[in-house]
């Protein structure tokens, strides 16, 4: 009786997630607006967040830049609470292919409920294909999957915010990387060090790639409530990625 009453109120409480977020859009109908609306959104139940885990300034910032590139392709590696993703959604093309990899289980993973994915496929707009891979990102059969999904065409952006260990972060990037076309973006979410959680070690990584590349770092303010951890971007040259 408990687990029919749970799956009630959770068909419930998405139907009004759907239809907050469908009254929120009409209200911000522009790509620019719409960064607004993970921030502001609030549902009931497992639906009861989509607000990115980045300081607000900061994934504003990336947000900006990834909207100037209006991109076809775009891969995200980690996606938590959806705020993210809603805004990849947003600053692509219409038509546009964009791909979540999220690990289930583990230290930097189980992030969202299998509940959560319907309102997740709503973020798709305008004949737009979102594919939610519940995958391990360094699985060789995960970034074959990725491929296929891009029927093997070159990605316009990438957002790396998964596995936060120097190992984690260093794998996603030489596996996802090149994939990414001239001209094209790579952020990283995590870049200045966290004393407070020794284990996250992207900074590490990123000190050691950020000079090879044209980089520029997003910095927010502890203004904005969140605190101040710090995006990365690397913008793709003419010539392929070198890894190293």
């Amino acid at each position: 009786m408990k687990t029919i009453f749970r799956q009630f109120m959770a068909t419930r409480h998405l139907k009004d997630s759907l239809e907050r977020i469908s009254w929120l859009e009409k209200k911000l109908p522009t790509s620019g607006g719409r960064f607004a609306v993970p921030f502001v959104y609030s549902g009931k139940g497992c639906f009861k967040s989509i607000e990115p885990r980045q300081n607000m300034a900061e994934i504003e910032a990336l947000y900006h830049e990834v909207r100037a590139l209006a991109p076809e392709r775009v891969l995200e590696i980690g996606t938590a609470k959806g705020g993210t993703l809603y805004l990849w959604c947003q600053a692509a093309l219409p038509g546009a292919t964009i791909v979540s990899v999220d690990l289930p289980g583990g230290e930097f993973g189980g992030a969202y409920s299998p509940l959560r994915i319907p309102l997740y496929q709503s973020f798709a707009r305008e004949d737009q294909q979102l594919h939610l891979l519940r995958a391990d990102s360094h699985r060789p059969q995960t970034v074959e999957k990725v491929k296929e999904l891009f029927e093997h065409r070159p990605l316009d952006f990438i957002f790396i915010d998964g596995d936060h260990t120097y190992k984690g972060v260093k794998a996603d990037f030489h596996q996802y990387g090149p994939l990414v076309r001239p001209g094209g973006l790579i952020g990283f979410h995590d870049i200045l060090p966290r004393a407070d959680l020794p284990d996250i070690e992207v900074h590490r990584f990123w000190r050691e790639i950020k000079d090879r590349y044209d980089s520029e770092e997003f910095i927010g303010t502890e203004s904005t409530g969140r605190k101040v951890i710090g995006i990365g971007l690397l913008r793709v040259g003419e010539e392929p990625l070198s890894l190293f």
